[in-house]
């Protein structure tokens, strides 16, 4: 009987996995097509992102980078995600957009945007880096590929 007990247990403690507190998704938008020949999942996230929007020119204004991170940590504590990037356009000037959250959360979801003007004046984000603070003290990080 305790022969059984060994590789039920080894089973339970192999299929936990942690989770990670920090986790980016990155969205484009180029065009206001929202065409069927699109893969369904791709075309809904586009209409989600431009819904709306009822004029061309509210539909342009909503094109660019949509990136939407996924975080997890202690919630008794004050946690801050930091959201850093370069763009072509701007040459190495590091721009931040930060989202603070309350204590009272565990895990949740925020989206950085760099659409519009932003988008067409300064061009395409070329490098990014994306922190979550938790308590004054960085948790986790994740980067792109170019970010120095």
């Amino acid at each position: 009987m305790k022969y059984l007990l060994f590789p039920f247990l080894f089973l339970i403690i192999g299929c936990s996995n942690a989770v990670d507190p920090l986790d980016v998704r990155i969205h484009f938008i180029r065009d206001e097509n929202t065409d069927r020949a699109e893969d369904p999942m791709v075309r809904h996230e586009k209409l989600r992102r431009l819904y709306g929007a009822v004029s061309m020119e509210e539909r342009g204004q909503r094109l660019g980078q949509y990136y939407t991170v996924i975080w997890n940590a202690d919630a008794s504590l004050e946690k801050e995600i930091l959201f850093e990037y370069q763009q072509g356009g701007s040459a190495s000037l590091i721009k931040t957009m930060r989202k603070e959250i309350e204590p009272g959360h565990a895990s949740g979801k925020e989206t950085f945007s760099v659409i519009g003007d932003n988008y067409f004046e300064n061009g395409k984000v070329i490098a990014w880096k994306t922190s979550l603070i938790v308590g004054g003290e960085t948790l986790a990080t994740e980067q792109s590929y170019l970010w120095e």
